[in-house]
């Protein structure tokens, strides 16, 4: 038997906005799949993002985030904070990454380059 990594699932409050918000940060199309939920697809392959529509708000910090390195983490932070990113302590002291949160408070880290 073979899995298929084929999406990863996103609750979002307001899951238009989110979607948009991702799809501004990591330059993939979105678009609304039939079911009404926001679909970020990633260019050349990989899981696609998807965006589901849930009425409760997120509590508590993430159980499993993202990371990602950029070729330049200063502006690569500094770029995300301009769209709408905030930074979050989540007790990590001072580190090589920097832990950002998007609009609904999901944290994701964005290392230090390679």
């Amino acid at each position: 038997m073979a899995l298929r990594f084929s999406e990863i699932c996103i609750d979002a409050a307001d899951i238009h906005a989110l979607g948009q918000w991702w799809s501004a940060v990591l330059g993939w199309p979105a678009e609304e799949n039939e079911d009404g939920d926001v679909v970020l697809r990633a260019p050349g392959g990989g899981p696609e993002w998807l965006f589901r529509a849930v009425p409760n708000p997120k509590t508590v910090k993430n159980r499993i985030h993202f990371d990602f390195t950029p070729d330049d983490q200063q502006a690569e932070v500094d770029r995300l904070l301009a769209l709408g990113a905030c930074p979050v302590d989540i007790g990590q002291g001072q580190q090589s990454w920097v832990v950002l949160a998007d609009p609904e408070g999901n944290e994701f880290c964005v290392l230090a380059a390679n």
